[in-house]
């Protein structure tokens, strides 16, 4: 099904961001143009056919944002609201968060317009096929590396890693990442994006005096990033986590929410509601419930100006790209609420994501203990960073980030040079 182009308020935010941040850097009116546009941008319209033996025409795209550091990196994602705009925002969130960690990765993304929920396997594996056969013009371990986002997973990997190794005539290891182990995934990247939000979260309230053992925990958003960040949180810093909400509804428990259980009834029920150790609330309440940490984990654009005002937290952890708008941080600001930004907090997926790229290179891989210590350090190194810069001008964490990052590339730029 082919939908119109929309908007994305996201895009005119990061336009916003990037301008402020060049400004501050003073840095040539050409750095800026370049950042604030995407270097290349597929769209394509393809057939897939339906279990009922019907044609469905799906629309996707491919975006690169930057690729002056190195090969295109990001997501896919599957749902009915992608669109240009927003796959346009969140490839330059991309391409800043692999500089901000400073690993040899551009900018990407990709997505299709559809609802997956509403696909059966084999239409979701056609879907598959035929999307990474259109944007394989694009796609290699040299040039364009995708990965999971949003309603795809490491069997999507499989069938994107598949499709374009049959067209080589051999198996391409390092094509996409986010892949099962058996085929040269890495030990450690499942939940590597939550594990990365929980290490900055203690690295921040280290800095801000506020024990983790103990603190009060709200979770919006139970997937991906969500889950492995309130499991971590919980059995490795003692947190309380006593609110977590999904698309079907919320749950809340003062007195702590067992985690890994949550999981298991999530896993039959598909959603956190009706959860036997706490009480269920609407969705939108998530935002209502005093805590210590809100993370939220779910999609863009969920902390604007109303939802802001109704937080009660001492911090903010951005699990997900994009959750807070122009407004919310200005609102969180007033409010004295400290917030670690998505392409800082979350850059754990695309670290390990750069881990396992290199271990599938070189054919040689590492156990989780120290892929997790790479993890760690390269987290702490980007962290200090950012804290370090954030403190001596007076800035908040989410300008420090975006400071480090430009600054980065476009130093890069500098350095290369303009062709020809």
């Amino acid at each position: 099904m082919v939908q119109e182009v929309c908007v994305s308020p996201l895009l005119t935010e990061m336009h916003q961001r990037i301008e402020r941040a060049c400004a501050f850097l003073a840095v040539e009116p050409y750095l800026c143009s370049l950042l604030k546009s995407c270097q290349r941008e597929l769209i394509v319209s393809f057939p897939v056919k339906m279990d009922s033996g019907d044609i469905q025409v799906f629309q996707g795209y491919r975006v690169h944002h930057n690729i002056i550091r190195g090969p295109a990196k990001g997501g896919i994602r599957y749902h009915p609201e992608v669109n240009l705009d927003e796959i346009q925002a969140l490839a330059m969130l991309m391409t800043l968060k692999c500089a901000v960690v400073n690993i040899p990765f551009g900018g990407a993304k990709g997505g299709v317009v559809c609802d997956p929920h509403q696909l059966s396997p084999r239409e979701l594996e056609n879907l598959t096929r035929r999307f990474a056969t259109e944007i394989s013009i694009l796609l290699g371990p040299e040039t364009d590396i995708p990965a999971p986002d949003v309603n795809t997973d490491a069997q999507v990997m499989s069938w994107f890693m598949d499709t374009y190794s049959m067209h080589k005539g051999y198996s391409v290891l390092s094509v996409v990442t986010g892949k099962p182990l058996i085929i040269g995934g890495s030990q450690g990247r499942q939940e590597a994006t939550g594990r990365g939000v929980a290490y900055l979260t203690y690295f921040i309230t280290q800095e801000m005096k506020l024990p983790l053992r103990g603190a009060r925990v709200v979770v919006q958003g139970f997937g991906k990033v969500g889950y492995p960040a309130a499991k971590i949180l919980q059995e490795e810093y003692g947190c309380k986590i006593i609110a977590v909400a999904d698309l079907g509804g919320g749950v809340v428990n003062e007195e702590g929410l067992e985690v890994r259980a949550l999981r298991e009834h999530v896993e039959k029920e598909k959603t956190v509601a009706h959860f036997s150790q706490g009480e269920t609330i609407p969705r939108e309440a998530i935002f209502d419930i005093p805590s210590d940490i809100f993370i939220p984990a779910a999609l863009e654009n969920q902390i604007d100006e109303e939802t802001a005002q109704r937080l009660h937290c001492k911090l903010v952890v951005e699990g997900a790209n994009g959750p807070t708008t122009e407004e919310g941080d200005r609102v969180l600001q007033e409010k004295g609420i400290t917030l670690v930004p998505d392409i800082l907090a979350n850059a754990g997926g695309v670290v390990v994501s750069y881990f396992e790229w290199v271990q599938g290179l070189q054919s040689f891989f590492w156990n989780e203990e120290e892929v997790n210590l790479r993890l760690k350090l390269i987290m702490s190194n980007s962290f200090k960073q950012c804290f370090s810069l954030a403190r001596h001008h007076d800035l908040s964490l989410r300008e420090a980030a975006y400071l480090v990052a430009i600054e980065r590339i476009g130093e890069a730029i500098k350095v290369r040079g303009i062709y020809p």
